[in-house]
């Protein structure tokens, strides 16, 4: 019986070896697989690889300069298999270091794995980088997430993560890309927020730059932007003046164009409509004062309050008749001016005003009606009879 035992034992084993060398010659060099973490130990990580087989990777690819790590237990991952040492399966997010030999420099130009190298010096057209033993050459096209011939922000001695996009001469001539890096990177962030971002929904942001026509906006890695004209219902101006670079803003998000990559953003969605209320606030008749905003050669603009503006029409400053061909009354951008309202177009978001007595003009000539008495006025009838 005991017997039964130890052989049921070894044939276990016998199996689990078989399967395991099956997993082995499954993966070649440089193959990509998306696998999940299973534990984390002081040095590596292991992963997932189906049945019992489980994958090792060195701990410090994933940790930052604190050694703080960016995963956890559970977490899916994408890594690249290096090879079998020991029994064991290596694999790599990135290769580097001793791991950069000629042969698997040709399977990361094959399979298009990260390399780091080192920037070595600045070159004629670039820079030389230094890939474990091996040189290759990064055009300045190529460095950074922007083309650019400005190189102080890449300091020599630096190390960073290449994608080799030409291999030549079993090596002698290899050429490295910085730039795919972090346009695939900023890819990544476009589809992670392609799942949550939706047209209409309020999102948060940072302003990161301000120019004449808007703000651009970071979302989560994601340039959006702010159009001047979606900063508020009212006309700005001067950007400057409502925002700065730093500020979080709430906005809504007013249009996606994934195929260009464009995010458009508005404030202005958020804050109330002055013109739903325009009927019940201006009634025709009613006298209010506004500030003249613009000049045209019909008229003059002139807002009543943020985001709602009126037109007071050419043949309404004209003194006297306003069918003469007398000029209009001058205007000033700024001036206080008081108006009455003619008539109010919610649908086309048009008010009709003409230039008005302001109340207190109107309180002046109501005090001098009221003081004026008949005794005040010379009357010879009345006069007839105190003579009598």
């Amino acid at each position: 019986m005991k017997q039964d035992t130890t052989n049921s034992k070894q044939d276990d084993f016998a199996t689990m070896y078989e399967q395991s060398l099956a997993t082995m010659e499954n993966f070649k060099p440089g193959q990509l697989v998306e696998t999940t973490i299973v534990s984390i130990a002081k040095d590596c990580i292991f992963l997932q690889l189906g049945g019992k087989s489980e994958g090792i990777l060195e701990r410090d690819e994933l940790a930052d300069q604190d050694g703080q790590l960016s995963v956890k237990e559970g977490d899916s991952i994408k890594v690249y298999f290096l090879q079998s040492r020991n029994g064991e399966l290596r694999f790599t997010t990135k290769i580097s270091g001793d791991k950069a030999g000629s042969a698997m420099l040709e399977q990361a130009y094959l399979n298009k794995i990260p390399v780091e190298g080192l920037i070595e010096k600045e070159i004629k057209g670039g820079f030389e980088i230094k890939l474990g033993e091996t040189r290759a050459f990064c055009p300045y096209s190529q460095m950074g997430p922007r083309r650019s011939e400005q190189t102080a922000a890449v300091p020599v001695g630096k190390h960073l993560t290449f994608k080799i996009i030409e291999y030549k001469e079993n090596g002698r001539k290899i050429l490295v890309s910085n730039r795919i890096i972090h346009e695939e990177a900023q890819q990544a962030k476009v589809e992670a927020l392609k799942n949550n971002l939706r047209e209409n929904m309020v999102v948060k942001g940072v302003i990161t730059s301000l120019q004449d026509f808007g703000a651009f906006v970071d979302l989560e890695g994601v340039q959006a932007l702010l159009p001047i004209s979606e900063i508020g219902r009212a006309r700005v101006e001067d950007i400057h003046t409502l925002l700065s670079v730093g500020q979080e803003i709430e906005a809504s998000v007013l249009k996606l164009d994934w195929k260009n990559q464009r995010i458009s953003l508005s404030m202005k969605r958020l804050l109330a409509d002055p013109w739903e209320q325009a009927i019940a606030k201006y009634p025709v008749d009613s006298k209010h004062t506004g500030t003249v905003a613009r000049l045209a050669d019909f008229g003059a603009f002139v807002t009543l309050e943020p985001g709602l503006d009126g037109l007071v029409h050419n043949s309404e400053l004209r003194t006297g008749n306003k069918y003469s061909n007398s000029q209009p009354t001058a205007l000033k951008v700024g001036q206080s001016l008081t108006v009455q309202i003619l008539g109010v177009d919610r649908a086309n978001r048009r008010i009709a005003l003409k230039p008005a007595s302001s109340q207190e003009e109107d309180q002046t000539a109501a005090q001098y009606m009221d003081k004026t008495s008949d005794s005040d006025t010379y009357n010879p009838f009345a006069a007839l009879l105190k003579k009598k």
